[in-house]
């Protein structure tokens, strides 16, 4: 399976496990559910738990010889064998636990496939909604809503004031200097890989994120985001590329809307060495 040769019937497939994982959230989030907390002290709740249930017995159903990496099972696939295969599904079952706990809505499904280190093929939902998007580099990006599915295309070029999105629950000092240098920008606060939809729309034009996030929260994103026509560049100007490190953390990173935008300008020692 190639990025040009991802069957039909295995994208709707997987797009029909993300609806899946979504009815599976609502059915909790509504709910007087517990909250427990990992050792890394991020939250966990039984609407994390039902999803990754969803997603990894479908996926083991849909194509059963592509191995899944979910945030839920991380730890039990030792990186020296997770490093040697080719392709892999990396599975966020619900990015944005803390605005799940707010009720703030702001929170995804993710699913993405990963081919020799690529993020070819992803799909991110948002369960209150119901709005889907789904793509890759090579496929194009699209938003399906109801019956109803249409493209998505960058704002480019990005004309002032440039709107800059801005995690709800992850802003810090780094952050604030990039936004800083920009002169005319509009902060937009937004949780979850929404945040790289909107930059798909046109609806943000850059989101920079200095700071830990796991390579499931951005994978199913970054292929929305370059089917539309944008960019996720770590600190250098290289493409994100993933299941490469002994850990499953990115690095620092710049995703764009509009590439032509001069953000190493408004890096400048923003971006830790």
């Amino acid at each position: 399976m190639t990025p040009n040769t991802i069957p039909a019937e295995v994208r709707e497939g997987v797009i029909a496990l993300a609806h899946d994982a979504a009815s599976a959230i609502l059915g909790i989030y509504d709910s007087d559910f517990a909250v427990e907390h990992k050792d890394d002290n991020s939250p966990l709740t039984a609407a994390d738990l039902a999803a990754h249930r969803c997603i990894v017995d479908g996926l083991a159903r849909l194509t059963p010889d592509i191995p899944v990496i979910s945030e839920e099972c991380a730890d039990v696939v030792p990186a020296a064998q997770r490093r040697q295969w080719q392709r892999l599904w990396l599975v966020d079952p619900l990015d944005g636990t803390r605005e799940f706990v707010k009720r703030n809505g702001e929170f995804t499904v993710n699913i993405a496939l990963i081919e020799d280190g690529v993020a070819v093929f992803g799909v991110v939902q948002a369960p209150v909604t119901g709005t889907l998007w789904h793509g890759g580099a090579t496929l194009g990006a699209f938003r399906r809503e109801g019956g109803h599915e249409q493209a998505v295309r960058v704002r480019a070029p990005a004309t002032a004031p440039l709107r800059v999105a801005a995690s709800r629950s992850h802003r810090d000092s780094r952050t604030e200097s990039f936004i800083a240098r920009m002169g005319s920008a509009e902060p937009l606060g937004l949780g979850s890989s929404l945040k790289f939809c909107a930059l798909a729309e046109g609806r943000l034009d850059i989101y920079p994120r200095f700071g830990p996030t796991s390579e499931w929260d951005t994978a199913a994103g970054q292929c929305v985001l370059e089917g539309a026509g944008g960019a996720v560049l770590d600190p250098q100007g290289r493409p994100f590329r993933y299941n490469q490190r002994e850990a499953i953390l990115n690095g620092d990173f710049i995703a764009l809307g509009d590439t032509a935008l001069p953000w190493r300008q408004w890096l400048g020692e923003c971006a830790r060495p």
